[in-house]
């Protein structure tokens, strides 16, 4: 497993990390652990997480569960921000509640740390000062190791940045947002904020949900153990004729060249730049046997501009 920097900060990840948000929803305890493990074993050393995963909290707590003593062994991310009640009173990113909500995350892990604690979402009520300031004494204390944010606009991302320079606290090392071939909407200025800053780039939603994992046939049903056959709206999302026409057509390239679209999603984007570690989730070991392995094909850059001339969009 390759290991990377994570941005411009000394915090080294795996090129492909675990995304953890179906433990404690789509897979039951056992199973959970047979995929930690194995990613474990396999060399994943990037978990990520969120408070709000599986139900406000269930993610974090199968986590905490399943880790013990291979806790030492991997870079474990969460994060905070969106509601974790009904009626707005546990979320953003104001002092009170982050000093809050970074207790009850670090109970439910049972760890005493977070290597990267990231804001999952802006909050437009609170300063962003404030926030990096209360950042900065989680990471005096020891209680966080870094900090990341997801789904910022690049404006926020620079004005995070800026903000923490003229403050002389924290700043954060990460972003993460969805990015994909079929999802190059980042490139537009998200990206190079993140080049510009040098922030490690986190993509979710690698595989479109698993539109480019090659297991959909056009025109069929959906299989009922997949994603799409359980969350529908996930399938209207991501099944459009655009994307179905550019599948079918990075799929036959990956073909043509004794690779899976799969091993072409992920390659690409473990090739793009500022990327670090492509998280996918997995709900079997075999899944995550395939995301490891799926990194192993080194693309071109005669390679990258046909994939590019493929799928940029118009």
């Amino acid at each position: 497993m390759e290991i990377r920097n994570l941005g411009g900060s000394g915090l080294r990840v795996s090129a492909v990390g675990l995304g953890c948000n179906n433990f404690g929803q789509r897979t039951d305890l056992e199973t959970a652990r047979k995929v930690i493990h194995k990613a474990i074993d396999l060399g994943v050393t990037l978990f990520d997480t969120a408070d709000i995963y599986a139900g406000r909290g269930g993610s974090e707590t199968v986590l905490g569960e399943v880790l013990g003593a291979r806790r030492k062994d991997i870079v474990l991310a969460t994060k905070y921000a969106k509601p974790m009640s009904d009626d707005g009173s546990r979320q953003g990113a104001s002092r009170r509640y982050i000093m809050a909500a970074v207790e009850d995350s670090l109970r439910r892990l049972k760890t005493d740390y977070i290597d990267l604690y990231q804001q999952h979402d802006c909050d437009p009520l609170t300063p962003i000062e404030e926030t990096l300031r209360a950042l900065d004494d989680l990471v005096r204390h020891g209680k966080v190791r870094y900090v990341g944010n997801s789904n910022f606009p690049a404006w926020r991302v620079a004005e995070a940045e800026l903000v923490g320079r003229g403050a002389g606290t924290v700043r954060f090392v990460s972003c993460q947002d969805e990015y994909s071939l079929l999802a190059r909407g980042i490139e537009n200025d998200l990206l190079p904020a993140a080049q510009h800053f040098n922030l490690g780039l986190l993509p979710f939603f690698p595989l479109a949900s698993g539109l480019l994992t090659g297991k959909y046939r056009r025109g069929a049903a959906a299989p009922e153990d997949t994603r799409f056959a359980k969350m529908p709206a996930l399938r209207e999302r991501y099944v459009t004729p655009r994307n179905e026409d550019l599948a079918d057509k990075l799929k036959s390239y990956a073909e043509a060249r004794g690779h899976t679209l799969l091993e072409l999603a992920f390659s690409w984007l473990a090739a793009r730049p500022q990327v670090a570690s492509v998280i996918a989730g997995a709900t079997r070991v075999e899944q995550i046997e395939a995301n490891v392995k799926a990194v192993a094909w080194r693309l071109t850059a005669e390679e990258m501009t046909e994939v590019d001339a493929l799928t940029r969009p118009a």
